[in-house]
């Protein structure tokens, strides 16, 4: 049994209200508004914790460092923007998107991440 803290509490809503996936970094600064005290290496500690719970998923994006945010959420895919390096959360995706494998192959899970710039960002 995995005990309940105020830290891991603080983590849990942090991600639960976020609107796109967070670095640790950004984790912490939100998370410590709540928690004064709370220490990077608390974070990534209780990171792995609830990702070995599955409440927690990580977001890869390629030459990135992970993200994180809450399991559990309806199908999604992700904006990265190339300027501010923010990640944002698209709507799920054509319900046909298995049709683009050739045929004969089984589509197991896929994943989507769209390049460029964000509205702040874009020229």
């Amino acid at each position: 049994m995995v005990r309940k803290t105020k830290q891991k509490e603080a983590i849990f809503q942090v991600l639960s209200s976020a609107e796109s996936p967070l670095s640790p970094a950004e984790i912490q600064n939100r998370a410590s508004l709540l928690v004064p005290s709370l220490g990077i290496a608390t974070v990534y500690r209780l990171l792995k914790t609830l990702k070995e719970m599955k409440q927690v998923v990580t977001v890869e994006i390629p030459g990135e460092s992970p993200r994180y945010e809450i399991s559990g959420r309806a199908h999604h895919h992700h904006f990265y923007c190339r300027k501010c390096h923010q990640i944002f959360e698209l709507g799920k995706c054509d319900e046909r998107i298995e049709d683009l494998a050739p045929k004969g192959f089984l589509v197991q899970e896929h994943e989507i991440i769209l390049y460029g710039r964000c509205p702040s960002c874009a020229p």
